[in-house]
């Protein structure tokens, strides 16, 4: 592995056995590192919802994504997933959440807070009715699915929410009323109290400076935010090295975890540059062609590579995870037939292969001891049949 991945290994003594001379093999189980993409589909397919055909191609979806990645973000926008106050689509979001935990997946909520996509019926309330049900929802979720799914993104793309004109929602009214501040450090705390173990993010796409001044100010009101999100859709066009340099460093001054929490490219033509808000342009027909594919695949894979090689990220998530999913666009590492792309194979050879610990064999010490040295993440050691799990981290 290359020296500027270094950090991304380390060491660990593990006693499998009481004797020297024993043979052990050390396989790894996944990283530590999470890389992730969105996965909505699951929901109806778990919960049977999918004709037959549309069934076996979600299958094969999952298949290639348990084969790939280690994390998955699960829908919670409001509008949607509590279409009648009272009545949260818990069930079916339970059922998907344990079958992709049960298949080794980590999980995380999006989003608790936004006022995207949010509860209509909101709108016949006060600003106090408004700010109460808020809070209710994150203690009710949080710790409804605490143990579960145990990262959240409790707010997203605060820095325009209180100026957000397109269309009224409660939760513009509410953060023009009370203020960005106050009201996620309440967000915040009322996730906390509801999982204390739970990992909590602040998520944006904006990534100028009133971002980063955000979270300062945040920070600086003793907001507990345990990870820094942001967004990277590239619909149009892959961010210059110089710029992803650019953001790195300025959100890195926090010391705080980053988590690349939206990556998108593209494999089809390239988004017009004048459009600014990326939902404008929806096209019935946006393909996939092979000079994209192939464009596509280098920059995931200069995209990854600097990410992992930056010590202070700790997550990256792909959005979505086949084609047209999203402003129907081509960006997906599937295409629609649930085929990979040549982004897979060259994320696969990233995340399986250069970033992997492949299975070796060693030889116990005097002490019954291996001493194990690989990727960061989840061991096992099998001697004389019996397995042994160990954490390298």
């Amino acid at each position: 592995m290359s020296s500027k991945f270094a950090h991304r290994s380390g060491a660990k003594t593990v006693k499998v056995a009481n004797s020297a001379g024993k043979e052990v093999i050390v396989k790894q189980l996944r990283h530590k590192f999470l890389f992730g993409c969105s996965e909505f589909t699951v929901l109806p397919f778990v919960a049977g919802e999918m004709e037959e055909q549309e069934a076996k191609q979600a299958q094969k979806r999952y298949d290639h994504l348990t084969g790939l990645f280690n994390s998955v973000t699960l829908p919670f926008y409001w509008g949607s997933y509590e279409k009648q106050q009272g009545k949260p689509d818990a069930a079916r979001m339970t059922a998907a959440a344990k079958y992709l935990r049960d298949k080794g997946i980590a999980l995380k909520g999006h989003p608790l807070c936004w006022h995207t996509v949010c509860a209509d019926w909101l709108l016949d309330m006060t600003n106090d009715e408004i700010y109460d049900t808020q809070i209710a929802r994150i203690q009710r979720d949080v710790a409804a699915f605490a143990g579960l799914i145990d990262t959240w993104d409790v707010i997203n793309e605060a820095v325009i929410m209180p100026i957000f004109d397109r269309y009224d929602n409660g939760i513009t009214r509410i953060c023009k009323e009370r203020g960005r501040i106050s009201l996620i450090k309440d967000l915040f705390a009322t996730a906390r109290a509801a999982n204390p173990a739970a990992t909590l993010l602040i998520n944006d796409f904006h990534m100028s400076t009133s971002y980063d001044i955000l979270i300062e100010g945040l920070l600086e009101a003793g907001v507990p935010i345990d990870a820094i999100g942001l967004q990277s859709h590239m619909h149009q066009g892959c961010w210059s090295i110089e710029k992803l340099e650019e953001i790195l460093q300025r959100f890195s001054r926090f010391g705080l975890p980053l988590h690349f929490t939206e990556v998108t490219l593209v494999s089809g033509d390239i988004m017009p540059p004048h459009i600014v808000d990326l939902n404008d342009f929806a096209p019935d027909d946006w393909p996939s062609h092979a000079e994209g594919e192939a464009r596509q695949a280098a920059e995931a894979a200069a995209f990854y590579d600097a990410l992992f090689a930056h010590p202070l990220v700790e997550a990256i998530t792909w959005w979505n995870f086949h084609d047209g999913l999203w402003l129907n666009a081509p960006s997906g590492i599937l295409d629609r037939n649930s085929e990979p792309k040549p982004v897979y194979n060259a994320l696969h050879k990233r995340i399986k292969g250069d970033w992997w610990t492949a299975e070796h064999r060693l030889v116990t010490n005097d002490n019954g001891e291996v001493i194990v040295t690989g990727i960061k993440g989840d061991y096992v050691a099998i001697c004389d049949g019996q397995e042994t799990a160990f954490v390298i981290e």
